[in-house]
């Protein structure tokens, strides 16, 4: 299913046809950096092959969190390998609007931070569009940089991201296929997702300057990338789907040199991916045989059970009952496989017969290490996980690796700044920190007396959370990880000091069981990053003696969960725990009413947590199995 390498040269897509319902050529990796590497490879001998021939390489460049890791491999082969940038020209596909170059907003200064200043181009050569143009002066603007393009021969390569309304560039639904660069107002979608960076949508600009689709489309080559599972309904809908101007991005399948870029999770809903039965023959091995039954049961909403061999016949598994043979068996295979997954006991069920449960009986109790990206991430994900470790005696130690101070809003650390002074009117450091929140000019640009009272709030928050739980402080713990404590939006690298950090509480409490984030739906955020860390902490790890007895489950955060044919463990919840788990939540007041950080959900975390465990439940009680008031899902990490 992933595709490992990719060659410089892709075959056009013209010549290609991966499957009867792909329109587009698209190839998969196993997560975004390997993609972005390969993809800025093929920048790099593009950029040389131009420069052998004393030619100039125009390049059409995206802004936005998916192009991010190209820019930085750019920037490693420039500063590594020699990569010159002295031939090359730029042209930005958009600008918000009105926007000036300086706000740390536009995508000027977005430009400049991940590539421009790290490269030695020619500042002449580079061309995005002004946000300052006078209203008057706008058309002609436009045409003008058009023109400007047409004048280098036209964009030799143009990357591209995609939004979840299908736009390309800011081409938003509706757009015409021969649109050309201009003015345009944005989609509600697209300026709620845009929400966070600008400290809410009411501060995000309701325009921009784009170039148009016919523009991107006289580009000789084209590559789009997609990252995470929140992209995966729009691939599918524009490589598959129907062109229109419904969704923007499908006019891509017009162009004869375009190629997709996704990581396994921005391709999950393709066909050939999520049910590949249905386009090829296929090697049945378990996975495939879990995934497909499931799917058939959801398809024709039958129990598993239930599931007859005209089922079979008729959804285009016939492969698999020559494979395996009478329904009626692999029904029951894929249901007690199902059924194995569900326990009261996520630490092991002591002196109990363990061979067909998730977890070990022993050893017992054992010493639970969960780690948290955020100081909340650990109750809203699998806070009744939490709650039953502790209860049924285990030493369950949480480890936060961010202050996740940035999530305070300035209102809410007033507020607290505010209730200590009048205990302590003379306080001059108070005195800073009030002033510096009342005179800040930046959003999400704290000094560093602000930044500690924030991550001091959201560490009594955690605190009071756990402490309800019966979690003891001696087993609470703050890591910190410096590559979050920026002050601003825009964090560090992961560095060796932040992976030692987790390496050093591995060390420390020799864990029988580790639980960690799994949410990869951004790819480039904090959860990312933070199980990134934990990753490579385990690797350096793993030889250890009291590693070799440590099991790894991954949870999922507020957004997404596991698919049922994922889940290697589902923890079962009454619901006087549904309740229980509600109230650690409400511990962390200021991540409640109007959460800096809400994502494209606009409900409360709680509320969140509470829905995606119902449906859990609901889809395993629709599968056949008991019907519980809320499931906490869990996938195993094999290292």
């Amino acid at each position: 299913m992933t595709q490992q390498a990719l060659s410089i040269t892709y075959q056009p897509p013209g010549q290609f046809e991966e499957t009867r319902y792909e329109k587009i050529h698209n190839v998969v990796f196993d997560n975004s950096v390997d993609g972005s590497k390969v993809v800025a490879a093929e920048i790099a001998a593009l950029i040389r092959d131009k420069q052998q021939k004393n030619e100039t390489c125009v390049l059409g460049l995206a802004t936005g969190s998916s192009p991010i890791k190209v820019y930085e491999e750019l920037v490693r082969l420039h500063k590594d390998d020699g990569l010159s940038f002295k031939n090359v020209v730029t042209f930005n596909l958009d600008e918000y609007y009105p926007m000036p170059k300086e706000s740390i907003h536009s995508y000027h200064y977005f430009m400049h931070q991940h590539l421009f200043d790290h490269i030695d181009i020619n500042p002449k050569n580079i061309h995005i569009p002004d946000g300052t143009v006078s209203k008057e002066k706008l058309i002609d603007y436009c045409i003008g940089y058009d023109e400007k393009i047409a004048s280098y021969g036209g964009i030799d390569f143009q990357l591209l991201g995609i939004g979840r309304t299908g736009h390309i560039g800011f081409n938003e639904p509706g757009s015409h296929i021969n649109s050309g660069t201009r003015y345009v107002t944005l989609d509600p979608l697209t300026r709620s997702d845009a929400a966070p960076g600008f400290s809410g949508i009411e501060n995000v600009p309701r325009a921009a300057i784009t170039m148009g689709i016919k523009t991107i489309l006289q580009s000789k080559r084209i590559v789009l990338l997609a990252w995470g599972n929140a992209k995966a309904p729009i691939v599918k809908r524009t490589v598959e789907g129907k062109m229109t101007s419904d969704v923007p991005a499908t006019y891509l399948q017009k162009h004869l040199n375009t190629t997709f870029v996704l990581d396994e999770e921005a391709s999950m809903d393709l066909t050939r991916i999520k049910t590949p039965w249905l386009v090829k023959d296929c090697q049945w091995d378990n996975d495939l045989i879990k995934k497909s039954v499931v799917w058939l049961s959801d398809r024709t909403e039958k129990s598993i059970l239930k599931l007859t061999e005209k089922d079979y016949n008729a959804h285009g598994m016939s492969g698999l009952m020559a494979q395996e043979g009478d329904p009626y068996h692999i029904n029951i295979k894929v249901f007690n496989q199902i059924q194995h997954t569900i326990t009261g006991w996520p630490g092991g069920k002591p002196h109990a017969d363990d061979t067909y449960r998730p977890e070990r009986a022993q050893p017992y109790p054992k010493r639970v290490l969960i780690f948290s990206p955020h100081p909340d991430d650990d109750v809203i994900s699998m806070g009744g996980t939490l709650d039953r470790l502790v209860e049924q005696g285990h030493e369950v130690h949480v480890a936060y690796q961010t202050s996740g101070s940035i999530a305070v809003s300035d209102e809410q650390a007033l507020k607290y700044a505010r209730i200590i002074q009048t205990y302590q009117p003379d306080n001059a450091h108070l005195h800073k920190i009030i002033k510096d929140l009342q005179t800040k000019e930046k959003p999400y640009e704290d000094s560093l007396p602000v930044r500690k009272l924030k991550a001091q709030i959201r560490r009594q928050e955690a605190i009071s959370a756990l402490t309800y739980l019966k979690v003891p402080l001696s087993q609470i713990h703050f890591l910190d990880m410096p590559f979050y404590e920026t002050g601003a939006i825009k964090k560090k690298p992961l560095s060796t000091e932040d992976i030692v950090l987790v390496q050093n509480i591995i060390a420390q409490v020799k864990p029988h069981q580790i639980f960690a984030a799994g949410d990869l739906a951004d790819p480039h955020g904090t959860h990312k990053v933070c199980l990134d860390a934990i990753y490579k902490s385990i690797d350096h790890l793993k030889q250890k003696d009291f590693m070799q007895d440590c099991r790894v489950w991954l949870y999922r955060g507020a957004w997404h969960e596991w698919d049922v044919p994922q889940i290697d463990m589902a923890v079962p919840m009454s619901p006087d725990q549904v309740l229980k788990k509600r109230k650690a939540i409400f511990y962390h007041e200021t991540q409640k009413d109007g959460v800096m950080f809400q994502g494209n959900d606009p409900r409360e975390f709680w509320v969140r947590a509470e829905d995606r465990n119902h449906q859990t439940a609901e889809k395993y009680h629709k599968l056949g199995l008991a019907d519980y008031a809320a499931i906490e899902a869990f996938k195993r990490y094999y290292f």
